[in-house]
């Protein structure tokens, strides 16, 4: 029997967040075990007019890929997909993880020259999009994997997964407006500011937003959403960042991340676990020490830490950072293989101050 909460969820996938409209091209990306979801997917497109192509991935043949595929074969770009990204309307993502910790073995290295490789195909897609050429959304479906990564039953995560999308409301869509209302008020406030100051028990960083543009993200291009993040000016951020929850990386969870920036870049970094991963990351390139995001997460239905960033990164009282590439129509400039996100907590005896005004404060907006 089918779950109504998965045909919801792909509705709004379809009809709110990437709105889409007839005859336009479609991507149906997802991993064979996300089938029930992407299969909804499909289905609703076909129902809104659109072209679907079915793009499949499994979490095997991509381990063993990155194993023990040649330097050549890495760097070889399907020619099918290059065209997809160049001419598509519409990108889907329907993720899954069958197995969170099935990377733990495979050679960090390895893992960040495969994903440097297809980082075109990232950076057209956020091209694209910023362009307003190309809409896109992506999720993850529920598996037993990341439930047991969560603590919980696989019942208890679904439910999880299903409340923080609103798929277990009767209306989803007006509950993620009505979250988009209150964010594009906060928004309106920062418009025109230029200081970030943000002090607490895990946080003394500066940064500059002038110029920057914050954005509203409600449920139209992650599922679930909640958040507004800009691309901070790339050599003003100083100071230092603890990451109060650990950072998976392809399934291996790097912990006690605490980073100190100067002028923009991060020149000390350490921490508690997986350390080769950690500077893999931010040696990959020129500008993978620089910031390509900073965000304030505000959906309160997420309260705990599961695993995943897709998840973490929205928790209620809570900013992350990540470093890397940034998404264009922030206006960021930093472009990277990386984009690597780390959440820090704010709920306990901590400030945003803008432009010396107080505008956060213990995990709550007070403006």
């Amino acid at each position: 029997m089918s779950d109504p909460r998965i045909d919801k969820l792909a509705s709004v996938l379809v009809n709110y967040s990437t709105n889409v409209q007839p005859g336009e091209w479609v991507g149906v990306l997802g991993d064979v075990s996300a089938l029930p979801l992407v299969r909804a997917v499909y289905m609703e497109v076909l129902k809104a007019g659109g072209n679907p192509s079915l793009m499949l991935t499994d979490e095997y043949l991509t381990r063993n890929f990155i194993r023990n595929a040649t330097d050549a074969q890495m760097e070889w770009m399907d020619p099918a997909q290059n065209l997809y990204y160049e001419n598509a309307d519409v990108y889907i993502r329907c993720g899954a993880l069958p197995n969170t910790r099935a990377m733990t073995t495979v050679d960090a290295k390895r893992i960040q020259k495969n994903t440097g490789a297809k980082r075109p195909w990232l950076e057209t897609r956020m091209r694209r999009a910023a362009e307003g050429q190309m809409k896109w959304v992506g999720t993850l479906f529920p598996t037993e994997g990341s439930a047991q990564e969560a603590g919980m039953s696989l019942e208890e995560y679904e439910a999880f997964v299903f409340r923080a999308t609103f798929a277990d409301q009767p209306d989803p869509v007006a509950e993620w407006k009505k979250l988009g209302e209150m964010q594009q008020k906060k928004i309106d406030w920062l418009k025109g500011k230029k200081h970030v100051k943000l002090q607490g028990p895990n946080i003394d960083l500066e940064l500059s937003i002038d110029g920057r543009v914050f954005i509203n993200a409600c449920g139209e291009r992650n599922m679930p959403d909640g958040e507004i993040f800009t691309g901070p000016v790339e050599e003003s951020v100083n100071g230092w960042y603890r990451a109060t929850f650990p950072s998976i990386v392809q399934g291996r969870a790097v912990e006690g991340i605490e980073l100190k920036f100067e002028n923009g870049k991060v020149v000390e970094a350490s921490s508690k676990t997986n350390s080769d991963l950690m500077f893999a990351q931010l040696d990959a390139d020129s500008r993978s020490r620089y910031l390509g995001e900073f965000a304030i997460g505000t959906n309160f239905g997420i309260q705990q830490f599961t695993g995943s960033i897709l998840y973490d990164e929205k928790i209620g009282g809570t900013v992350h950072v990540a470093v890397g590439a940034g998404y264009p129509d922030t206006g960021s400039l930093n472009r990277s293989a990386v984009h690597w996100d780390m959440i820090c907590d704010m709920r306990t005896d901590s400030e945003i101050h803008v432009d010396g005004e107080l505008f956060y404060k213990n995990g709550q907006f007070v403006v």
